[in-house]
């Protein structure tokens, strides 16, 4: 198989060029041998296999269960294929089961794990793959599966935080919104016809009900279709570069949330970056990789200047140390007193459980906090529902006295 590639020799100069590897584990191999540093590697005229699932078809959950017992079974000296069959075995998911059996195909036939996973991206993370094959380099496959385990259980936790502090507004709100429908195609009509039979002069705001009453009313379809395709302008609006990074700044100067995702993603970085670091993955690639998995454009930049930073001879805590927008203060001198003692990985474990259970906190307290905005909210509609639609009536017996 043949691979471009690009590497930093002894002397600091960076080299590019193809060469020939029955794999990327035995390329790498080869450059370190060299006194090469490996930066970007890339196999040339060889395409991924296609598969079809709506997602990966493998949940998380299942991904933490598969990554523990695996790890399980190699520590009681069971070989990783017989492992991997077992586990294709007693899989339910038949997406799961058809993915382990081409990998145990793949590694009896001479391949190893990490290659045969990465026909796979769906479903196995850039993390995933550089953990283990750290595992394959260092002879830890136990411990870069046990520490694979532990980084995506503790990621699944806090983003299953996350979503259910924000599971009770959402519900609340498209609850609201679905009565307000309802109340709009089946009783302004009512209102609205008892107006007209007695002539009263309309309000402005009763006038807007009304209007909006008529156009979902008469006209479901068409609103239907209307909202159908403002939410998929948004959605492709979202994805624009310039429309992401400004919405990514825009959440971080929010109140509350702001600093809960601030806190989210320096808990991520800490904990995907000690995992990486414990496996054995150098510091530039395990930035490059942590970089993949935070989703805030802003942290992707960071990280991207961290790890040229770095390339050049300058510490990581710098970089940190300057970005207390994006990081806060502690995390910098962490990473700091980690470099210094040489106990980055340990530093950076101690940071991430310090803000996961400062997110778990403000997660719980912001329920607290949304809900009298949203009893604020909803009694705002109501209030002007009712406003709208009852004082033509008031003004009607006003005038009969």
């Amino acid at each position: 198989m043949k691979f471009s590639y690009e590497a930093i020799k002894s002397d600091g100069s960076k080299e590019k060029g193809t060469i020939e590897a029955p794999d990327k584990f035995s390329l790498s191999k080869q450059l370190r041998a060299e006194g090469k540093t490996l930066l970007n590697l890339k196999a040339i005229g060889t395409k991924k296999p296609f598969y079809f699932s709506f997602g990966s078809g493998v949940g998380l959950a299942e991904k933490i269960m598969f990554t523990k017992n695996l790890a399980g079974m190699l520590s009681a000296g069971i070989a990783l294929a017989r492992a991997l069959a077992i586990l294709e075995r007693q899989t339910n998911n038949q997406i799961f089961k058809g993915i382990l059996s081409k990998i145990v195909n793949d590694i009896s036939g001479g391949s190893t794990f990490s290659t045969s996973m990465e026909k796979f991206p769906k479903v196995f993370s850039t993390l995933f793959i550089s953990m283990v094959r750290a595992g394959e380099e260092s002879g830890g496959m136990v411990g870069a599966l046990t520490e694979i385990g532990q980084s995506i259980e503790k990621t699944y936790l806090l983003n299953k935080k996350i979503k259910g502090a924000l599971m009770y507004p959402a519900i609340i709100i498209s609850a609201i919104i679905l009565i307000a429908i309802l109340m709009f195609i089946f009783v302004v009509p009512t209102l609205t016809k008892t107006f007209k039979d007695i002539g009263a002069e309309l309000p402005t705001s009763t006038k807007f009900v009304i209007w909006i009453s008529d156009t979902l009313s008469n006209h479901i379809i068409l609103v239907g279709l209307f909202v159908i395709l403002l939410g998929v302008g948004i959605y492709l609006f979202s994805k624009l570069s310039i429309t992401k990074k400004y919405a990514d700044y825009i959440v971080l100067k929010l109140p509350v949330v702001g600093n809960i995702v601030r806190e989210a993603n320096t808990a991520r970085t800490a904990r995907t970056l000690s995992s990486l670091l414990i496996a054995g993955v150098p510091l530039t690639r395990g930035l490059d990789i942590v970089k993949e998995v935070l989703q805030n454009s802003l942290y992707k930049k960071l990280l991207e200047d961290a790890k040229i930073s770095v390339e050049k001879g300058e510490t990581l805590s710098g970089v940190f140390k300057s970005n207390t927008n994006l990081y806060p203060v502690m995390f910098g001198e962490m990473v700091e007193v980690g470099e210094e003692t040489g106990k980055l990985s340990q530093m950076l474990i101690d940071t991430a459980l310090f803000y996961e259970g400062e997110v778990d906190s403000k997660t719980k307290d912001l329920s607290t906090i949304i809900e009298p905005v949203l009893m604020i909210f909803i009694g705002a509609g109501v209030g002007f529902f009712a406003v709208s639609m009852l004082s033509p009536m008031y003004s009607l017996m006003d005038n009969i006295k």
